[in-house]
């Protein structure tokens, strides 16, 4: 999630963002194994914003914190945006700490959650949505050919999913800035893999 702040702005560093807002393009360069859908990452967003930020000469700093709400641990990176009169727009993003992932010690853990803070708070900062990549689905007037088909497998049972996908998939949905969303398409894909403690414990990621 992101929280921007809000203060009067001076003209010029306001019609600067606003000009970067409405030209930058940041595609959506990675893509989700288990969900199969694309998103863009901190780094995607960094990688498209620097041109732009460099022909208006303007200056970005992206800096984390921690701190603690309802005995959870979140960390808050502060986005902000800087110009040569030493003015500045900022926005903070937060992602919390899952107190254990399996596979991951404690320093990797503070580093994922940052990572998706420092991703919201870009978010806010440059008012990037969810539009889908024109790349994505555009043919540019070719048909492709259809390809034969496997020979089927036989479906998945319940309770087949392992404990190590298991956790990938908590984690994802604890983590994606709209968890229920993320729940329904992992059910949509895995649901009949899924036992139903299985099933439960995805359920309850959401909360």
């Amino acid at each position: 999630m992101s929280e921007e702040t809000t203060k009067t702005q001076p003209k010029a560093i306001v019609e600067s963002m606003a000009a970067i807002q409405s030209s930058l393009k940041a595609p959506k360069g990675q893509t989700n194994k288990f969900g199969g859908y694309k998103y863009r990452s901190c780094e995607d967003i960094l990688e498209s914003v620097k041109p732009l930020l460099k022909k208006h000469k303007l200056v970005l700093t992206i800096t984390d914190d921690m701190t603690e709400v309802g005995g959870r641990v979140y960390v808050k990176a502060t986005a902000s945006v800087h110009n040569a009169e030493g003015h500045s727009i900022l926005t903070n993003g937060f992602a919390r700490e899952e107190e254990n992932k399996k596979g991951m010690d404690a320093s990797q853990i503070t580093g994922s959650a940052s990572s998706y803070a420092r991703k919201y708070a870009l978010n806010g900062l440059f008012c990037i949505d969810d539009t889908k990549d024109s790349d994505a689905t555009n043919s540019h007037g070719r048909t492709t050919p259809a390809s034969k088909s496997a020979p089927k497998k036989a479906a998945n049972t319940n309770g087949s999913m392992s404990d190590e996908e298991l956790d990938q998939l908590e984690s994802y949905i604890r983590n994606s800035k709209n968890s229920l969303a993320a729940y329904q398409a992992v059910d949509d894909k895995h649901g009949k893999r899924l036992s139903p403690a299985q099933a439960d414990r995805l359920k309850a990621a959401c909360g």
